[in-house]
């Protein structure tokens, strides 16, 4: 059964003993830019804990990897953590050795202003690639944030401006619910609007699970007074990151930063959720059952407003394959369709058009059948589906109803394969003429060129 959650403000914030705050130091360059870029928007923000904590870590599996993706992958495995960096303006990636030296100095500034550990301070980045960290700017910022720390609701609503780049929205969530009679909170905050499509993994490697071709930023933070060991955390996370945020495209572009950060600090006086309890093959149950949902219902959300945030997007769209032969065929097939630039673009003219969903389908790398392929279209989460295509074979519904099946701002397009019983399901957003305008560069500004 699952437990009930309650939404809750707050955001990174509504946990018991976390403070934050955001400023602007001109990282992003005033009055350049595009999106939140532009105007003076805050650009880097610090979270902490009152507490030492236990944290875990999701990170790209780009092979280019940027700096702070780096440290907090390496930082990660000690199981504890108590503090985190972010800007926005700047990815820090492809900057060399410097780079690196620069997350740890903006680590090492954090932790000797807060009298914290250095290895306790992770940092994430977001931005332009390529270019370094205006480190005077950083320092700046830094110095200025500190003392504004706090747990006013304003201060997450700062924090989670602060992270944003071509965002057109803050993207926050917190939520409540019992474990072992106590009352818990999980709450988060991320951004990222272009160059998604994550596959993250626990340290940063590409698994043989991952799909191949996987590829702004995506960043998540996460806080919860939840009271768990970093094994359980890790465990509970790595799930939940992959019912999320690892199942999300915008344009099938992955970034070198993709990052999510969780601290849990324990502040709910909960029985201690131990390792144990989180298995890596099998289900939860009981206190760990509810914190998984909990955290599964926290990543999904933010997750979905990455989408409908996306740039340019006017389409939210769930594809949901069915009947492959296994899971790696079935996430194979909807990766193809979700980043078929002709598929993406017939969503966004509101056109029905199986021939391009075939197609893609074709030339994945999954085992498909022409002959057994059914296409359709259902409102989100209906089991009542208006099919284009049985077997193979286009059915007698008329182009109208097609058309009108696909004419909200959400729909769920349903392809069974009918080679086995293996499913999968991607969030995807349709391919418009504003991401085009908004990524194309201008060749007669410099500054808008590059990463």
């Amino acid at each position: 059964m699952k437990s009930k959650l309650t939404a809750v403000p707050g955001s990174i914030v509504a946990p018991r003993g976390f403070r934050t705050a955001g400023v602007f130091c001109d990282i992003k360059r005033l009055g350049t830019g595009k999106g939140s870029n532009k105007g003076q928007k805050r650009d880097l923000t610090v979270i902490v804990s009152e507490t030492p904590a236990a944290v875990a870590g999701m990170f790209t599996t780009n092979q280019i990897c940027a700096a702070p993706v780096r440290l907090c992958a390496r930082r990660v495995r000690h199981g504890l953590g108590q503090a985190i960096i972010v800007n926005s303006g700047n990815a820090n990636a492809c900057t060399g050795p410097q780079g690196l030296q620069d997350a740890s100095e903006m680590a090492a500034r954090v932790a000797g202003r807060l009298g914290l550990p250095e290895r306790a301070v992770f940092v994430g980045s977001t931005g332009r690639i390529g270019v370094r960290l205006p480190m005077e700017n950083v320092r700046a910022g830094i110095d200025a944030v500190i003392p504004l720390l706090s747990a006013d609701l304003q201060r997450a609503d700062e924090a989670a401006e602060a992270i944003m780049t071509s965002d057109t929205q803050a993207k926050q969530i917190a939520v409540e619910f019992l474990i072992d009679g106590r009352r818990v909170r999980i709450g988060g905050i991320c951004k990222g609007a272009g160059m998604i499509q994550p596959g993250m993994s626990a340290t940063g490697a590409r698994p043989a699970a991952l799909p191949q071709g996987l590829h702004a930023t995506m960043l998540c933070f996460i806080t919860t007074d939840a009271s768990i060991e970093p094994a359980g955390l890790q465990a509970a996370l790595r799930e939940a990151v992959a019912r999320s945020f690892n199942r999300i495209t915008v344009d099938g572009d992955m970034s070198t930063n993709d990052t999510v950060l969780a601290l849990a600090n324990g502040l709910a006086g909960n029985a201690p959720l131990t390792a144990r309890r989180f298995p890596s093959t099998g289900k939860r149950s009981g206190d760990a059952l509810a914190f998984q949902e909990a955290l599964n219902h926290v990543c999904l959300s933010l997750a979905h407003m990455i989408v409908r945030d996306g740039e340019g997007v006017t389409r939210f769209v769930t594809v949901r394959v069915e009947g492959a032969r296994s899971a790696s065929d079935a996430d194979a097939a909807a990766r193809a369709v979700a980043n078929s630039a002709l598929v993406k673009t017939s969503w966004h003219g509101g056109d029905p058009n199986w021939g391009r969903i075939i197609d893609a389908l074709g030339y994945s790398a999954a085992r498909v059948v022409e002959e057994k392929v059914d296409i359709g279209y259902s409102a989100p989460g209906s089991r009542k589906i208006l099919w284009s295509l049985k077997k193979g074979k286009p059915t007698a519904a008329s182009f109208r109803e097609l058309c009108a099946s696909v004419a909200s701002k959400a729909f769920d397009l349903r392809i069974r394969l009918n080679l086995g019983r293996a499913a999968a399901l991607i969030y995807a957003a349709d391919l418009t003429e504003e991401y085009v305008e908004f990524n194309k560069g201008d060749v007669g500004d410099p500054a808008s060129m590059g990463g």
